[in-house]
């Protein structure tokens, strides 16, 4: 289990923000790109920290579980970043409404592909808005 923990940091989210030992740990670059964004203002977060089992074989073996990308502290909120085109993101929606029905008093939010662009956009990001745009992003998403 990977937890890497943020801090603030006065860079602007167009500036790599994210130390670059930090940097690699991420599975995809808009993870990294939403760390940058949070660390900007201040928002403490981990990643990785916590993996929830889903389901169990008939001896108890974990067989399928969901490790959510984010978890804010402050706001004991789990986010899920996919930039997975709509109709791709069917396994990905199944494990969430599972955790919901096995775990309700977990707070998760999924930011879906369009939601992620727009916020990039919003804060300049055009370069790595540009990056999950398209079907190329579909290469690097879990």
């Amino acid at each position: 289990m990977k937890s890497i923990k943020g801090k603030a940091s006065s860079s602007p989210p167009d500036t790599p923000a994210v130390s670059p030992s930090r940097r690699s740990s991420f599975y995809h670059p808009a993870e990294e790109t939403f760390a940058t964004i949070l660390d900007y203002y201040g928002i403490e977060w981990e990643y990785e920290p916590r993996t929830f089992p889903l389901e169990w074989d008939e001896r108890g073996n974990v067989i399928e579980a969901f490790s959510p990308d984010f978890y804010l502290p402050q706001q004991d909120l789990y986010i899920e970043l996919t930039t997975l085109r709509p109709k791709l993101s069917t396994k990905k929606n199944h494990k969430l409404r599972r955790m919901k029905e096995l775990y309700p008093e977990i707070n998760v939010k999924l930011f879906k592909r369009k939601e992620m662009r727009d916020l990039m956009v919003k804060f300049g990001l055009y370069e790595q808005a540009a990056m999950i745009a398209g079907t190329g992003a579909q290469n690097q998403d879990k």
